[in-house]
């Protein structure tokens, strides 16, 4: 399944240096900016087939930049955690304290763990 466009744009974020300026701007202005192809080969001055190009290479480097790196899907799963945690402290009592921890240190360790 492809993903989607705010996926892409966040893997821009983390892997846009490694792609070349054409690439970057081209897909900056595809996902970020949300141009049709036909708009993009126009303000760049090339084909519309010269920029779907340039998209797809760019597409299929970051998508691999991922798979082999995860910096996204760590990251992703680091807020997840956060965000656990965070509602954790909300449920700090004297009753719950026991259990609360047990679950902070759960978390604590998921978070050390993370791929």
């Amino acid at each position: 399944m492809k993903p989607d466009k705010l996926t892409m744009s966040l893997l821009l974020d983390c892997y846009g240096e490694l792609l070349t300026e054409k690439q970057q701007e081209c897909f900056d202005l595809y996902c970020n900016q949300d141009l049709t192809l036909a708009e993009i080969a126009e303000l760049m001055g090339t084909s519309r087939q010269g920029v779907h190009d340039a998209v797809t290479r760019a597409e299929t480097q970051l998508l691999r930049y991922e798979e082999v790196t995860h910096c996204l899907g760590r990251q992703r799963r680091i807020d997840e955690i956060a965000a656990e945690l965070e509602a954790l402290t909300g449920e700090l009592s004297a009753e719950s304290l026991g259990e609360t921890a047990a679950k902070l240190r759960t978390l604590a360790k998921d978070l050390r763990e993370c791929p």
